[in-house]
């Protein structure tokens, strides 16, 4: 199923606005918006995925809109889907976006594979 390319456009013109030097990869079947080489938000279906890291984490689930991110059958501590409710507003999807920048720096790089 393809992403929603309209949740995409409107975290590219954010990043734009806030001059984040982005690159932007399909992963996941989906968008990631990659800042300095790492994963930092995405949009895979109709949902935002936002890595925001562990210590951020609990208090987040409690947002309205906020939900584990589970790829696997596991929970991925740190990283969270995001649906309507918490995006519907342009403030609420900047809020998210600048949550994951924040911990952007923290984040650990994947290794790079060999080709």
């Amino acid at each position: 199923m393809p992403y929603n390319e309209f949740l995409g456009d409107r975290i590219r013109a954010i990043l734009i606005e806030k001059r984040v030097n982005f690159f932007e990869k399909n992963m996941f079947g989906g968008l990631c918006f990659m800042v300095d080489d790492k994963m930092c938000i995405g949009v895979v279906r109709d949902e935002v995925m936002a890595r925001i890291g562990v210590d951020a984490y609990e208090d987040a689930l409690k947002k309205p809109g906020c939900k584990e991110m589970n790829f696997t059958g596991r929970p991925m501590k740190g990283y969270v889907f995001l649906i309507d409710d918490a995006t519907d507003m342009e403030s609420d999807l900047a809020y998210w976006i600048q949550l994951a920048l924040d911990f952007n720096p923290l984040a650990r790089a994947s290794k790079k594979r060999k080709k």
